[in-house]
Formats: structure tokens, C-alpha cells, sequence
């Protein structure tokens, strides 16, 4: 049996060099290489004062907020958030998420495939890539 333990996960930390309002700290603790065949879930913060920049997600996802205020963005529309509300964001649909409370923002976002790439309109710092997502999966061969 595969668990996870969202409150204590190893967290990468991605923001926007020209925006340092747009920082995130994400981890993935079930995907292709946990053993999902067609899921994955992303586990994310934001702290007060910053936000998920726009991005695509080459895959369906539902985002359950556990904790905090944010304001959501998907497609023209936008709308508030609060502790146990989700928004379903349909695949290669633009979407973000913005803290507007004064307290983290602690979301669960559950995927309808096993790997899911996301392309933001700017690059992740550190890695200086605009794609990124699942980690990928080591090869047994």
C-alpha cells in the first residue's frame, strides 16, 4: 500500500524571475512511478501575498483547497476559493491560483493521468523551464 503523509512532504519550490509574487512549492506524491496507472496528485502551498502562475495541464484536474483563501483563474473567469471547496479544471484549459488570505494555501489537485506535463507562460526558476510536472519515471531496464 502506497501513503502519503501531506504534511510532511518533500517540496520543490518554483517561482517566476521577473515576479518573485509568483512562488509555489508542489510535490507529487502519487503518480506513474508510485504505481497509479491513470491518476496522479499534486500536493501545493502558496503563502499569503503570492500565486500559481497561469499555466495548461495536459490533463484533467480537480483542486480541493484543505486550507487558506485564494482566488482562482480558468479560462475568462475567475472566483474565490475557501477551505473545502474544489474547482474542476478541464485539460489544456488556463488556469492559476492566487492566495488572498493570511494564511497558506494548502491545495490537492487530482489529475485523470498517471504523468501530466504543465506549460506556464514563463519559465520555473530554478530549472528555467516553462514545462514541467510528474518527475519522471526511472527506467527498470
Amino acid at each position: 500500500m502506497h501513503t502519503a503523509d501531506m504534511n510532511n512532504q518533500e517540496m520543490f519550490e518554483g517561482w517566476y524571475e521577473q515576479d518573485p509574487a509568483m512562488r509555489v512549492k508542489a510535490s507529487y506524491p502519487f503518480y506513474a512511478a508510485t504505481g497509479n496507472e491513470s491518476s496522479s496528485v499534486v500536493y501545493f502551498e502558496i503563502e499569503p501575498g503570492h500565486y500559481l502562475g497561469t499555466h495548461t495541464d495536459s490533463a484533467e484536474e480537480i483542486v480541493l483547497l484543505l486550507s487558506g483563501t485564494v482566488e482562482a483563474s480558468l479560462g475568462d473567469e475567475t472566483g474565490q476559493l475557501s477551505a473545502g471547496q474544489a474547482v474542476l479544471i478541464p485539460a489544456m484549459v488556463p488556469h492559476g491560483v492566487r492566495n488572498i488570505g493570511d494564511e497558506t494555501a494548502r491545495c490537492v489537485g487530482f489529475y485523470s493521468a498517471a504523468i501530466v506535463e504543465s506549460t506556464f507562460e514563463q519559465p520555473i526558476m530554478p530549472i528555467g523551464e516553462r514545462k514541467v510536472g510528474t518527475p519522471p519515471v526511472e527506467s527498470t531496464v
